[in-house]
């Protein structure tokens, strides 16, 4: 049985599909399944949390969270304006090709995810194209949403250091001495630390230690 997709009760006023997928592959540098699949998914969840105008009237009133680092995110910033800089894209790394779009003004939310059997599906609308890349971007353009997608409507509690705006707060950690904002700090064994202080960093210093390496090895002495 394939996924109902819920009726939007409004239209939007975005550009056409085409216009917008041009617009993607400008900003991500190619034309690809995934910028198909992600503007395709951009505008059905703009559509379904009723936001019309992401990139002006609308702008302050949308999150959307993406759970995957490929090609369909960068389609998705470019459709929605949404981005990590404004704070209004989050990235949870599920390693999942989905989306969350978020009305902040309605609460409205929906996760959209993208269908594995669309791949094979394919198929069926491309067979002239050998090369399948080739044939699933052609494909995605026209197989419908409930080929591409599953929906479902959920509820996201954003906590409010993850709104936008100014930070809530800036405080030192008292291993490194680097600030930490948003109230992304740490508090262990009463000290109050950043988190790759508290639970190790993705980097290694080459040369000169750093502070956090400096703090480490006077503790241990």
């Amino acid at each position: 049985m394939k996924p109902l997709i819920p009726h939007a009760q409004n239209e939007s006023s975005l550009p056409p599909f085409e216009e917008l997928l041009k617009e993607s592959v400008r900003l991500h540098g190619h034309l690809c399944p995934g910028q198909v699949v992600g503007v395709r998914l951009a505008m059905l969840g703009l559509k379904l949390t009723g936001i019309s105008d992401p990139k002006g009237r609308d702008r302050k009133s949308l999150i959307v969270y993406v759970e995957i680092d490929r090609c369909a995110t960068d389609a998705i910033q470019s459709v929605t304006g949404c981005s990590l800089g404004k704070r209004s894209l989050k990235w949870i790394d599920y390693g999942i090709m989905a989306a969350t779009f978020v009305n902040l003004r309605t609460g409205k939310a929906f996760r959209i995810v993208g269908r594995e059997s669309a791949r094979e599906l394919a198929k069926n609308y491309r067979p002239d194209i050998e090369d399948k890349y080739k044939r699933q971007t052609e494909a995605y353009k026209v197989m419908s949403d409930e080929e591409l997608f599953d929906v479902m409507e959920v509820r996201v509690d954003i906590p409010k250091e993850s709104m936008p705006g100014p930070p809530l707060r800036r405080v030192p950690c008292e291993q490194c001495g680097e600030y930490v904002q948003n109230c992304r700090e740490v508090e262990l064994d009463g000290r109050t630390l950043c988190r790759k202080c508290a639970y190790g960093a993705y980097f290694q210093p080459v040369g000169k230690k750093d502070r956090t390496q400096q703090g480490t090895s006077e503790e241990t002495h």
